[in-house]
């Protein structure tokens, strides 16, 4: 895990990003435990509260559960569902912004099509 201490993006914002990205990655399968909120906060020197803050995300997303006493685990068919979001992020915020780029460049769709055709043959 890495976090910006100084940047924009608030830590516990931060600390669901990185569990989610480990459960794409597969650092975190299904059923796995994740780091606890302790473990978290002690190695980043970050707030319990805050730690908690970004896990709390995530359950209320249905990707990891928290079973009292033990910890918090990956829910089954979480790879899917972060696979499933990330790639409406894409698709409604990244794209977006290179179509509207590629307008005020004057890039024709022709162009734009060449170049994404290009990336997906290397």
């Amino acid at each position: 895990m890495k976090f910006n201490y100084t940047g924009d993006k608030p830590l516990f914002q931060q600390v669901a990003d990185q569990i989610n990205e480990g459960i794409l990655n597969g650092a975190y399968s299904e059923g796995a435990q994740i780091p606890s909120t302790t473990e978290i906060s002690k190695v980043y020197q970050i707030n319990p509260a805050t730690v908690l803050k970004g896990m709390n995300i995530l359950v209320d997303l249905e990707l990891i559960e928290k079973k009292r006493g033990i910890g918090m685990f990956v829910l089954s068919g979480a790879k899917e569902k972060v696979i499933k979001m990330k790639k409406e992020e894409f698709l409604n915020q990244d794209v977006h912004q290179i179509i509207e780029e590629a307008k005020k460049l004057n890039i024709s769709l022709e162009e734009l099509k060449a170049i994404l055709e290009r990336g997906y043959q290397s």
